[in-house]
């Protein structure tokens, strides 16, 4: 298989659904001419022409709710939005409508919609453009929340987003566009709602996804210098959870660590802990330990960014203190 960006996997998915199914178009701002604002729609505007290939007004509300009308009536939008904090602006569409009314209709109208949108830190964006808040969309049933740690992965469920009669929120992270992996040719697709074993171990699961996976991978790579095997889970789908592969980790570890970039109140962390004691607290052995970014909005200068964030040392830590 060749090895790819992130990028381009995202792009070949997206490609690849355009040139399948006529109904599936793009809108955003900037991602026509310009070619998105991180290049992943770049060469579309010219190949697929401006009917299917739409630059919006720097108007989330607009994008987002063209893009509902258009997929109450049988087409396909993907919706690109410029960074998930964006979505606030555009929140009553993201979580009080897209999500609800297949439901409140019993059935009779389908959602088929996309929204692609950036998150994360470490760009050196300031605290309104670096924000995680996957946890928030994640609270709304309705609404699916995808969140790829590597190329193959979202590649894979990007395209079976695009062909999902639900609405389903896809989150990247800003600084993971240069990743690579080998990413499958051709039709590949992966199912929503399925957490995957990344790495096996023996000693501690660590449970994580998007930004979290490329973390926990590296301090794996150093705990296994110490005779510690790490064992990695990556969630990649928020809502539905699929918690499966975790317990079962869990129940041959007995011990757990959380890694996510959101803040660790009310987090992705908690409720996967939360999960986790309910399901198979006579197999902890340690408490579980949550790393996720400091709470303060996220600084724009460099170096105190990189302090406000998870860190490779703080995941290593974390598992040492489990092992205790």
């Amino acid at each position: 298989m060749p090895r790819i960006t992130m990028r381009e996997a995202i792009s070949q998915a997206l490609w690849e659904e355009m040139e399948r199914d006529p109904s599936v178009f793009i809108l955003g701002e900037e991602v026509g001419v310009w070619g998105g604002t991180y290049a992943v729609t770049k060469g579309f505007y010219d190949h697929f022409g401006p009917e299917r290939v739409k630059d919006t007004p720097i108007a989330e509300n607009a994008i987002l709710g063209a893009a509902i009308g258009a997929a109450l009536v049988g087409l396909r939008p993907v919706a690109e939005l410029m960074t998930i904090n964006f979505a606030f602006s555009a929140m009553d569409y993201v979580v009080n409508q897209a999500p609800k009314l297949r439901y409140m209709f019993g059935g009779q109208f389908k959602v088929p919609l996309v929204i692609r949108a950036v998150g994360g830190g470490g760009r050196q964006l300031g605290a309104t453009h670096s924000q995680t808040p996957d946890a928030v969309f994640a609270h709304f049933p309705g609404l699916k929340v995808v969140s790829p740690g590597t190329p193959e992965d979202a590649k894979g469920l990007l395209k079976t987003a695009i062909r999902c009669d639900d609405p389903v929120l896809f989150l990247e992270h800003a600084t993971m566009y240069q990743v690579r992996g080998e990413v499958p040719e051709g039709e590949y697709l992966l199912p929503i709602g399925q957490s995957k074993v990344q790495r096996l171990g023996r000693d501690v699961t660590v449970v994580t996804y998007a930004k979290g996976l490329e973390l926990s991978l590296k301090a794996a790579d150093e705990l296994a210098k110490e005779g510690i095997e790490v064992e990695i889970v990556d969630l990649r789908t928020l809502r539905p959870l699929d918690m499966a592969p975790v317990l079962e980790s869990f129940q041959k570890t007995n011990r757990a660590v959380i890694v996510e970039e959101g803040w660790r109140s009310y987090g992705v962390g908690a409720e996967v802990a939360a999960r986790i004691y309910e399901e198979a607290f006579d197999y902890a052995d340690a408490p579980i330990l949550r790393v996720a970014q400091k709470e303060v909005p996220l600084p724009y200068n460099r170096t105190l960014e990189q302090a406000a964030l998870p860190q490779v040392p703080d995941i290593v830590a974390a598992v040492k203190e489990v092992l205790k």
